[in-house]
């Protein structure tokens, strides 16, 4: 688990252990806070809400979204609401289209949230069937919705960046490149994430 400052420090401190670069962000950084989102539908609501906008932009859709439909908003009355409806609250044609899928997919049982498969693959494949969720989008659910330890977003042009920055490679590494570094930080490269983000995010510019 990283939702907890015990767990996360755990996996943190045998991550420095295999590779100096990371207990050298330990010493210049601290150890970064947990962070979590509540797992569920809303959360997969408010991805799919927040994508391409701004935050402030985000915010105020989604608070249309649920004065229309309901804080938090209901997937039924989702489901049924027309283009109309849905613009009127604020989503756009391709978000209405998304968050259709999402809640047919919940309401219909397909998708059990309560009890996604326990392998990371499987879960992430289960994810994805949600228009306008793809590969990112799942590994980050996983990992601050779940909590899941070992899944690893390195997609993530932050991870990217700063993974390459930290191990002294020549050029930025590609996703494939990256999980193959990344294979050696088992079961901790979610950890191997947050640490990067957190050095990202600290590194004095």
């Amino acid at each position: 688990m990283v939702r907890t400052a015990d767990t996360l420090r755990e996996s943190i401190d045998e991550l420095s252990r295999r590779e100096p670069a990371f207990a050298t962000v330990i010493d210049r950084h601290g150890h970064p806070e947990p962070r979590s989102s509540p797992p569920g539908a809303v959360t997969l609501l408010r991805t799919i809400v927040g994508q391409q906008v701004s935050v402030a932009a985000a915010r105020s859709m989604w608070n249309k979204l649920e004065a229309a439909f309901g804080s938090p908003p209901d997937l039924m009355k989702l489901l049924a609401a027309s283009d109309e409806e849905m613009r009127a609250a604020g989503m756009s044609r391709q978000k209405a289209g998304y968050i259709r899928s999402l809640a047919e997919l919940v309401l219909s049982g397909d998708l059990d949230l309560d009890n996604l498969p326990a392998d990371d693959e499987e879960a992430i494949a289960l994810l994805t069937r949600i228009k306008g969720i793809g590969r990112w989008s799942a590994e980050i659910y996983l990992l601050f919705a779940e909590g899941r330890r070992d899944v690893f977003p390195a997609g993530d042009l932050a991870v990217v960046v700063e993974l390459g920055r930290l191990l002294g490679l020549p050029e930025k590494p590609s996703e494939k490149q990256l999980r193959e570094l990344a294979e050696g930080w088992r079961p901790h490269r979610g950890a191997a994430a947050v640490l990067a983000w957190h050095s990202y995010n600290s590194a004095v510019l």
